[in-house]
């Protein structure tokens, strides 16, 4: 299972730009009748609305999101940052001289040390299931979740129209909304997201375990069904095959549009989802990304990574980046990519 599609997360990504839209289609904000309500096993930041969509490049990539009250939203629950996205691509790889044109204030993705802040809005209810979330994290994983004490990096967790959250640390506060209907199950795939993990149905061997019927998907959604490898993105799977298990599998019935399943097995026959925990699965890849000495993740020579929104292959134990000349070598100073 890919559990960083950005081995060191994208969240790092494109230098500051506007919430301007770009390439907008021509659907206005749409109501959705009752029945077409999301099951609580695929989770969403906004339910019931469907909001124009747009391109942006974030992580170095062209990606497509939903624009919802300001906010950019990625496959139904995923946050993107809007001042990290850009209009155009930018350059991510810069030039000694270029350092002190542009800033190098990005954010790496993984939280350091294994270890997570966190604060807890005094008018979210039911806090129970942030503490439980947490304790089931804390049980599972190599990660551990401290309660903020000043720190700038951490994450919030506040009340919202639906479940969503960033994907790893993007800097600053970030925010992981649970409304009143998302269950502890729904706020543990959340911080799934938010320490790293993608939506398991979107790995880019899926084709080998599913199917996705584009017949029976809500007009305005087709996009939350593309692969990682669709928008560009690259990284490493930590199972060998689709986890049905994983707690960051969509439903088949996601964004359906007649209550027909939208997923099914390649023999036609739907799975069951379960929000109750990790699975093995989704607990071996975190601990790969966030080894229990709290050092950095082993990179194997002669394998690619996406780290800082750069994909990258490691070989002799450095760093190089692929162009229309060949391999270059590169190298990662201040979270910032330089030609060596």
């Amino acid at each position: 299972m890919r559990k960083s599609k950005f081995l060191l997360l994208p969240v790092l990504a494109i230098l500051a730009c506007s919430k301007d839209p770009i390439l907008e289609d021509d659907k206005s904000e749409t109501q959705l009748n009752p029945e077409e309500i999301n099951d609580q096993l695929t989770e969403v930041a906004y339910p019931n609305q469907i909001g124009p969509v747009l391109e942006v490049y974030y992580g170095g990539q062209r990606i497509p999101v939903e624009s919802q009250e300001g906010n950019y939203v990625y496959q139904g629950d995923i946050l993107i940052p809007v001042n990290q996205t850009s209009k155009s691509a930018q350059s991510l790889i810069l030039d000694s001289d270029e350092a002190a044109q542009k800033s190098t204030g990005r954010i790496r993705g993984m939280w350091p040390k294994n270890t997570v802040y966190y604060a807890i809005d005094n008018n979210l209810q039911d806090k129970y299931r942030v503490y439980d979330a947490i304790d089931h994290f804390e049980a599972n994983t190599t990660l551990k979740f401290v309660q903020r004490s000043g720190e700038s990096n951490y994450i919030y967790f506040t009340s919202g129209s639906g479940c969503s959250s960033y994907v790893g640390m993007i800097g600053g506060r970030q925010n992981i909304t649970l409304a009143s209907a998302c269950t502890t199950g729904n706020a543990i795939h959340e911080i799934g997201h938010a320490v790293g993990l993608w939506h398991e149905q979107s790995r880019v061997d899926r084709n080998s375990y599913i199917d996705v019927n584009f017949e029976n998907v809500r007009s305005g959604t087709e996009h939350n069904f593309h692969t990682y490898e669709t928008s560009g993105f690259d990284g490493d799977e930590f199972t060998s095959s689709l986890d049905f298990g994983s707690i960051m599998m969509y439903s088949p019935y996601s964004f359906s549009k007649n209550g027909e399943p939208t997923i099914t097995k390649l023999d036609g026959s739907t799975y069951k989802v379960q929000r109750s925990g990790l699975s093995s699965g989704d607990i071996r890849g975190i601990n790969a990304m966030y080894p229990g000495d709290g050092g950095e993740p082993t990179y194997v020579n002669g394998k690619y990574y996406t780290i800082s929104g750069v994909t990258v292959l490691r070989a002799n134990d450095l760093w190089y980046f692929w162009t229309k000349y060949g391999f270059k070598r590169v190298e990662l100073r201040n979270n910032r990519w330089y030609w060596v």
